[in-house]
């Protein structure tokens, strides 16, 4: 006989880490924004949007994850028919197509995409009956998650399509990749590789010359990742203090609210605040490791592994633009960057472990 869940079974420990973070992101944003009229009251609007993402988090925790799995497919259609609706009747800014307006709300849908391909792959990949996947079985998952990446690339917005990786790798290498197939595939990445350039938008191949040489062009294409490290260095080891950074405060930092919100952080609060907010996505990850080795089944294991690996992609990503070790891509500091899309999807696959979690002891 199955029994019942309630809230007192969620993970307390992984609920107040992420809490933490959010605090530190919150904070930072307004004292990035508190100077500027422009963006007055956004750390107001980030409150509202964390908020309605813990009630959908609650919400989805409430829920049996197993329901979803076996919606999956509609689920996946539907994540589907948005990417195509947001290419069609999108609303366009700066010359990408990534948000659906409903309700005078910026929906994008991409970031909802994410969660139904790890809810897909979750479904196809625990029914796969043998202990190794076949070459069929890879294809089939490889078209399942391509659908979504093209079209999300299409936008365009490589960074979001490129997230789909770590999710689509982590799922296929718990679901038993054989080792020849993993050697073949990485050939193919070599092979296909150096032809994607010819694929990429301009913008974008400037993106990835400026990575590989930012002094190139100080005052254009490098000025990001330029102004970006010289806050990272002038922070120290303590920091300038809150609303004290000047690169910050000045507003040479670009976006120092969203995507290049750790360089702020870093010049106000200095390699300790860094090490202290690294500290938490570490005891986050870890922590949705663990749930993901204690999940009641082989499709609770793949959700909680894919959320993880989710966070993990965009944490290294972001970390590793700032500091200049990765191209400038628009991919936000989970939790910590401004953005309701973002912020509320996290929180989602959040929501998705925690259902999982809950169940851990349901008979199933």
């Amino acid at each position: 006989m199955a029994r019942s869940v309630s809230y007192r079974e969620l993970d307390w420990f992984l609920f107040v880490c992420v809490l933490l973070i959010c605090v530190l992101g919150v904070s930072e944003i307004y004292s990035t924004t508190q100077s500027s009229p422009r963006f007055a009251g956004m750390h107001l609007r980030q409150v509202l949007w964390l908020g309605l993402g813990l009630a959908a988090m609650f919400l989805l925790a409430r829920l049996d994850y197993h329901i979803l799995l076996d919606y999956a497919f509609w689920v996946y259609l539907a994540a589907l028919a948005g990417l195509v609706a947001v290419l069609l009747v999108g609303k366009e800014v700066f010359g990408a197509r990534r948000w659906l307006e409903i309700g005078g709300i910026n929906i994008q849908v991409s970031e909802v995409a994410k969660l139904a391909i790890i809810i897909t792959l979750a479904r196809y990949l625990s029914e796969v009956r043998s202990e190794r996947l076949r070459f069929s079985d890879l294809v089939k998952v490889g078209l399942l998650a391509g659908a979504a990446m093209i079209l999300i690339a299409a936008q365009p917005d490589l960074g979001t399509a490129l997230t789909l990786i770590p999710i689509l790798a982590t799922g296929i290498f718990l679901a038993g990749l054989k080792w020849k197939h993993m050697a073949a595939l990485v050939l193919i990445a070599l092979l296909v590789l150096p032809g994607t350039w010819h694929l990429l938008r301009p913008y974008q191949r400037e993106r990835l010359v400026t990575f590989l040489n930012p002094r190139q062009s100080p005052r254009h294409s490098g000025y990001q990742v330029l102004q970006s490290q010289i806050a990272v260095g002038s922070g120290g080891f303590w920091g300038k203090g809150m609303e004290k950074g000047s690169q910050n405060q000045l507003g040479f930092i670009p976006v120092r609210h969203a995507e290049f919100i750790m360089a702020a952080y870093a010049e106000e609060q200095g390699f300790a605040g860094v090490l202290l907010s690294l500290l938490l996505y570490l005891m986050l990850l870890l922590r949705l490791v663990y749930n993901a080795e204690t999940a009641p089944d082989r499709a609770g294991t793949l959700i909680v592994a894919g959320v993880a690996s989710l966070l993990l992609f965009h944490l290294l990503v972001n970390v590793g633009m700032v500091i200049g070790f990765m191209p400038v891509t628009g991919l936000p500091l989970p939790l910590m960057s401004y953005g309701g899309s973002a912020t509320i999807s996290t929180w989602m696959a959040l929501g998705l472990v925690m259902s999982v979690r809950m169940r851990r002891f349901v008979n199933l």
